[in-house]
């Protein structure tokens, strides 16, 4: 399952994304893709976003918290790896 937050994104943007994942609430998406699929949204995702937006997705990794973790923009919190541990940093 993966996790994608957008912050300050278009409504066409969100509605593109909603065709492969399930909106839960304004902005946060979430559901199941291919690492294939999970790229190329990525990539339609970062190109499509706006100088003002962010984007931050969470997928599986075989890691010690199960996951990883992308940013893009100037997300109102970000993730800090410390010792290959993701902590979440308030700006």
């Amino acid at each position: 399952m993966i996790v994608l937050i957008l912050e300050n994104a278009k409504p066409s943007l969100r509605g593109e994304v909603s065709r492969w994942l399930f909106e839960i609430k304004a902005g946060v998406f979430a559901g199941r893709l291919s690492a294939l699929v999970r790229d190329e949204l990525w990539t339609l995702v970062t190109q499509k976003l706006t100088d003002k937006g962010a984007a931050i997705l969470l997928y599986p990794s075989r890691c010690e918290q199960g996951f990883s973790a992308r940013l893009h923009g100037c997300p109102s919190r970000s993730l800090v790896d410390i010792e290959g541990l993701f902590l979440v940093k308030i700006k």
